[in-house]
């Protein structure tokens, strides 16, 4: 088990220009939802930023999360989705 802080404060060193949001989804604190906006992601597709965030998150994936639901976004993305 992991605390939400703990993946968001990964998340963040990871991408620091991020507007990073992190969900606790059955209160198990094993199964997250996490929403990555950074410009890291520019250029890449949807496996390539999956695998950015998972090579954040480093040992986290392979014992304390056991389910992770991810959304990758540009800051582009994300404001083309709020007009």
């Amino acid at each position: 088990m992991i605390e939400p802080s703990e993946l968001h404060r990964m998340l963040q060193a990871a991408f620091p220009d991020g507007e990073i949001q992190v969900e606790d989804l059955t209160g198990s604190r094993d199964h997250y939802r996490a929403v990555v906006v950074s410009g890291a992601f520019e250029g890449k597709g949807l496996i390539e930023r999956h695998r950015a965030v998972y090579a954040a998150l480093g040992d986290a994936m392979k014992a304390k999360v056991h389910a992770l639901t991810l959304e990758t976004k540009t800051p582009a993305e994300r404001s083309r989705r709020l007009t």
